[in-house]
């Protein structure tokens, strides 16, 4: 238990960037995209692709704006691409 609450206060302590909210939102020709929806989106196409939600271990995301694509891999198995 003492463990648990100077681990609890650490975190505390820590705050500012570490614990701050943060929101990415990229931009692009006047185009813009949220990370959280972007996070939602490859999770549904991950699941189209059979893959179950409790498997999703890694994912890792491209954003190519230019090519108005945004690609992902996950599990190093999945491959994918949803729009910019």
């Amino acid at each position: 238990m003492a463990l648990k609450s100077s681990m609890e206060r650490a975190s505390r302590m820590a705050g500012g960037f570490a614990t701050a909210k943060k929101n990415v939102v990229i931009q692009y020709q006047g185009r813009e995209r949220m990370e959280q929806g972007l996070f939602d989106q490859i999770r549904k196409d991950i699941l189209r692709q059979g893959m179950k939600d409790e498997e999703i271990e890694e994912v890792n995301i491209y954003i190519k704006p230019e090519e108005s694509s945004v690609f992902y891999v996950a599990n190093k198995k999945i491959q994918g691409k949803i729009p910019f």
